[in-house]
């Protein structure tokens, strides 16, 4: 630890490193410490498989990123590329379902479900401006737009199942079961309607982009203006124990509760810290990664369109698997996210090549690899898939906690997106950043407005500290 530092920054996830650089505009001198040999937390591209094809360990579709105030206002010049198809659900039969930029393109092949899904839709993405503002942000905050977040909150408050029992359509109802299984929650828990709904309105607005390169460019751009502004940069060390960080006024832990309290030790006690420790994790995650001698060879040709696949079939088969997965059980058949990033930057592979990913959800702190029956899914839409894979890398959900202790469990996002844990994350507070220790602030994913990447839990917690210095 350098004692020139006026705050240290524990965790370089895009968080960690959103609080330092705002830190560090404001003037402070920061400093950066990273347990990993890497910065970037979730936000890494690596040779996983063989020489040449470049692999995102974690994220590598941002529409967070694109519509986030934070990157907005850092203007880090990153590249996004943002494809024209958002993303693409394939059916059974050959058929898809898909996401466009336009609302009234998307809406003609959902048929008898085109004017559900215009009149909930529409209005929502005339007014994401304001509604992005207050959803990536603490909940208890008053919204300085009230009448765009209440029509938002009106249907996003419901369960996915009761938005479903208003569609008519096979296609109407998997668009929708895929947007709101990225909560991770059974689609019959109230709030899931709310992922469909940001996910959806994001996809209309600014796009599911990628940024050109791989993932690891977006910690690349802060931490090349962090060094710029003096900041001390440090990977390859840990942080166990506040007492190694003392010196500094400032302390910003980009971590979980649950190693909040390890590091604070019996400093954290009575309410702040029981509430710590009820704080829930949600399912984990299997992720394989693939090295592909061609294109993946969808039967839909829409799908061969765009990075970004939901794969699951039906909003019943969906839910059913969701709901297994929070019983505890690994389903047969697992609801998807598959990434295909060269489709739009052919820089990740070799020419004529391909990178892919894909992950479902497991119980949390699963040992089971979820590889084959993953790509019994998406063999099921893409015929001859199995015949062009010239290596694979599987990480179960108990080996990602081991690469990032962030993912308790497997879990990605820090903490379970319950309707209540969204709400009041990580413990009931109007003040969910700051803790009881003088200058100790938790800016993980674990806070406000909780996963994805968008910079916007650091940057709040380094408002909130800058604040108490009287520079906020």
């Amino acid at each position: 630890m350098s004692p020139a530092s006026d705050a240290i920054v524990v965790g370089s996830g895009p968080n960690g490193l959103a609080a330092a650089l705002t830190l560090a505009r404001a003037g402070l001198r920061v400093e950066v410490r990273e347990g990993a040999r890497t910065l970037g937390g979730g936000c890494r591209t690596e040779a996983l498989t063989l020489p040449g094809f470049s692999h995102d360990v974690c994220s590598t579709v941002h529409p967070l990123l694109a519509a986030s105030p934070f990157f907005r206002r850092a203007d880090l010049g990153l590249e996004l590329l943002t494809p024209t198809v958002a993303f693409a659900h394939p059916l059974d039969g050959g058929g898809a379902v898909a996401v466009r930029s336009s609302v009234e393109e998307t809406a003609r092949a959902l048929g008898r479900d085109a004017p559900a899904y215009t009149r909930a839709m529409g209005p929502l993405v005339d007014q994401l401006e304001r509604i992005v503002p207050s959803v990536l942000g603490p909940m208890l905050r008053p919204p300085r737009h009230p009448i765009a977040l209440a029509r938002f909150g009106a249907l996003g408050l419901l369960p996915a199942r009761a938005l479903a029992a208003g569609l008519r359509t096979v296609e109407a109802r998997a668009l929708l079961a895929g947007l709101a299984a990225h909560s991770m929650r059974p689609l019959s828990a109230p709030g899931t309607g709310a992922f469909a709904l940001l996910l959806g309105i994001l996809a209309h607005g600014v796009g599911w982009p990628v940024v050109a390169g791989g993932s690891a460019r977006i910690p690349e751009a802060i931490t090349q203006e962090l060094e710029r502004r003096g900041a001390i940069l440090r990977s390859d060390s840990w942080v166990r124990d506040l007492d190694e960080i003392s010196d500094a006024r400032l302390k910003l832990l980009d971590v979980t509760p649950r190693a909040l309290t390890e590091i604070a030790g019996t400093r954290l006690n009575g309410s702040y810290r029981r509430g710590l420790e009820r704080f829930s994790y949600g399912p984990g995650a299997c992720k394989v990664d693939w090295a592909l001698s061609g294109p993946v060879p969808w039967a839909a040709e829409v799908c061969r369109q765009t990075p970004t696949l939901h794969i699951g079939g039906s909003f019943e088969e969906i839910a059913r698997g969701e709901a297994e997965v929070a019983a505890g059980r690994h389903p047969e058949r697992p609801f998807c996210i598959a990434v295909q990033p060269s489709v739009i930057d052919p820089s990740r592979a070799p020419a004529g090549q391909q990178t892919f990913y894909a992950y479902c959800h497991v119980p949390a702190g699963s040992s089971v690899d979820m590889a084959d029956r993953i790509e019994a899914q998406i063999e099921r839409f893409a015929p001859g898939f199995r015949e062009l894979i010239l290596d694979r890398v599987s990480l179960t959900a108990v080996q990602a906690e081991q690469h990032n202790p962030n993912y308790i469990g497997g879990d990605i996002n820090s903490g379970a997106a319950t309707l209540m844990q969204t709400i009041l994350r990580p413990t009931p507070s109007l003040h969910p950043y700051r803790t009881p220790l003088a200058g100790v602030y938790l800016c993980s994913s674990s806070t406000p407005p909780g996963g994805g990447v968008h910079g916007m839990c650091g940057e709040e917690a380094a408002r909130a500290a800058l604040s108490e210095l009287g520079l906020g």
